[in-house]
């Protein structure tokens, strides 16, 4: 009985083999004749035999499935698929050290790669001009399928996670990302730069052989190897805008979390987390990102205005004209700051109108109160005729102004910006 059953293996194994045999040669025919659907449908045949085939029968199956897939560079041919198909025939010929089938293949590799490659580039600049986020989802498709048939060249894969951001796929873009990430992208990488030397253009070349050859022959000069900045804090940035996007801002604050542990001193980054507080209503927070925010850029005016703003809402009145003047300093055209340094200044008559409003019958106290209203409202004034001065068209500066100068009966003045607010409004 043993005996029996070795003789029905051994036939089953042939009859395998026989199997695989067949199909590819099926497979192979329907190749040659561009046939493409039943080449395809034989090497899906023979897949479900292949695991067990020699180093030989399998080469071959890679390769027929690649050709078949190629489909003799057709247009409508499915890039990831290829890509996937190649490089397994490539990686597997590398593997068994019989590269029978790689040359013929990496050349259609090559040729398909900087096709898809140009396309993308091409597609990229359409978007770039246009703004449409279908002209950015067609390049990043492009530059997904570069990535996919050329899996080292990581960088395609960096430039299609961005350009799906910039299409409004959050969803694809934070998963390129997180690839990016699990495969430790740094973006670090050295170019070599020359300029040309009939019109001092800057050439860049893809190789070091390449440029110096080029430097030989007397075509360029000025030859030298520049290094790229790691990309690793704009990824974070960039994952963690695609979280906040799709409204998962606590995973948004996790990614900075980490990005922030990598890169401690990045402003960018800090920012980014002190914006997401602020659009979780965690003022508090968001009030001390900012502050921290200032020890790192210390010269940035819109920090201390937006600190500034912060201690406005908390009813922080010195502190906030404090601010406001720090950022006034910083930048002396800072339209908004005077603004509310004028706003926080009348801020301070609101117990004195709630006394008034107590004090209707006391005519004298009533009037004392006003007068303190009104020589508060004299300090604004000039906040806001800066303001003014910095942005004439914005009409409710103008209508505070008119405000003030009724109350205060500064006629000349009222006279004339009553005419400048009706030029506006008409």
């Amino acid at each position: 009985m043993r005996k029996q059953l070795l003789i029905l293996s051994a036939l089953f194994l042939s009859m395998t083999v026989f199997g695989q045999k067949s199909e590819l040669k099926t497979a192979e025919k329907a190749v040659k004749s561009n046939d493409f659907v039943a080449a395809m449908a034989a090497v899906n045949q023979a897949e479900a035999l292949i695991a067990d085939a020699d180093e030989k029968t399998k080469a071959k199956f890679y390769y027929l499935k690649g050709k078949a897939l190629y489909q003799n560079g057709s247009e409508n041919a499915d890039i990831l698929k290829i890509g996937e198909a190649f490089n397994q025939l490539i990686d597997y010929e590398k593997e068994i050290n019989n590269q029978k089938y790689t040359n013929e293949l990496s050349e259609l590799l090559n040729k398909l790669i900087n096709r898809v490659a140009e396309s993308a580039s091409a597609d990229y600049s359409t978007a770039i001009e246009t703004k449409e986020s279908a002209d950015y989802l067609s390049a990043a498709k492009k530059f997904n399928q570069v990535y996919a048939l050329s899996p080292r060249d990581t960088s395609f894969l960096d430039n299609a996670a961005l350009v799906y951001y910039f299409a409004n796929d959050y969803e694809t873009s934070k998963e390129l990302y997180e690839k990016l990430l699990e495969l430790n992208y740094s973006g670090i990488t050295t170019i070599y730069v020359a300029n040309n030397k009939e019109d001092g253009e800057e050439i860049t070349f893809n190789d070091k052989k390449a440029m110096d050859l080029q430097v030989k022959l007397g075509i360029v000069e000025n030859a030298r190897e520049e290094a790229k900045d790691s990309r690793r804090e704009f990824i974070f940035k960039t994952l963690a805008q695609n979280y906040s996007s799709l409204e998962d801002n606590e995973k948004a604050l996790e990614v900075i979390a980490e990005g922030r542990s990598e890169f401690p001193e990045s402003y960018s980054l800090l920012i980014d987390e002190a914006n997401i507080y602020y659009k979780l209503g965690d003022n508090a927070k968001f009030k001390e990102k900012l502050q921290e925010a200032i020890t790192l850029n210390p010269t940035e005016p819109t920090l201390y205005y937006n600190v500034g703003v912060m201690n406005m809402d908390q009813k922080n009145l010195a502190e906030a004209i404090k601010y406001f003047e720090k950022a006034i300093e910083l930048n002396p055209d800072y339209g908004d700051a005077y603004n509310n340094i004028g706003a926080a200044i009348i801020e301070e008559t609101k117990p004195i109108i709630e006394e008034m409003n107590k004090s209707l019958s006391d005519f004298d106290k009533y009037d004392k109160l006003q007068a303190q209203q009104f020589e508060i409202y004299k300090k604004a004034i000039p906040y806001y005729e800066k303001a003014y001065e910095i942005d004439g068209k914005n009409i409710s500066i103008i209508q505070t102004l008119m405000g003030l100068y009724e109350n205060l009966e500064m006629t000349d003045k009222l006279d004339v910006i009553r005419e400048i607010y009706e030029e506006l409004k008409g």
